[in-house]
């Protein structure tokens, strides 16, 4: 059996440490976005290169390119994700789903499964980006996500 990549759970621990400030502080985008970039690179690199080979692997991998701006990253994402489920590793169901969402969002097609946020221009009230009525919550749940209403 192969061990997780020490690697990848330290890139995944950064990019989630950047991901929750201390009490009272926002995120420094100015900050973390050029970590995020070169998070990003190094994952897809470590992909390119077979690198994940465990369930935590892909998921820590599909967490990064989760973060990333281009649909091909989430598609990437969401198929990580799928391997790493068929691994046994179930943090993976919900990642699962939230990368079909943002995947869709980019194309400006209402999400499926209700995971994603829109802030307004001025960036501080989020309202749930619009979902497509076709997904039931038994089909939420399959994937650790909470039912509709919840959201």
């Amino acid at each position: 059996m192969s061990e997780d990549s020490k690697e990848l759970m330290r890139i995944y621990a950064e990019d989630q440490s950047d991901r929750m400030p201390p009490e009272g502080r926002a995120i420094d985008w100015d900050v973390v976005a050029p970590r995020d970039m070169a998070r990003l690179a190094r994952v897809k690199e470590l992909c390119r290169s077979d690198s994940p080979r465990t369930g935590a692997d892909y998921y820590h991998a599909a967490m990064i390119l989760q973060h990333a701006l281009e649909a091909d990253d989430y598609l990437l994402a969401h198929e990580l994700c799928v391997v790493a489920v068929s691994l046994g590793e179930k943090r993976a169901k919900w990642l699962a789903a939230a990368t079909e969402d943002r995947f869709l969002m980019n194309f400006g097609r209402p999400q499926r499964f209700g995971t994603q946020y829109r802030a307004d221009q001025a960036g501080t009230n989020w309202s749930l980006y619009p979902v497509d009525p076709g997904v039931s919550d038994a089909q939420r749940r399959a994937f650790n996500v909470p039912p509709l209403a919840d959201a």
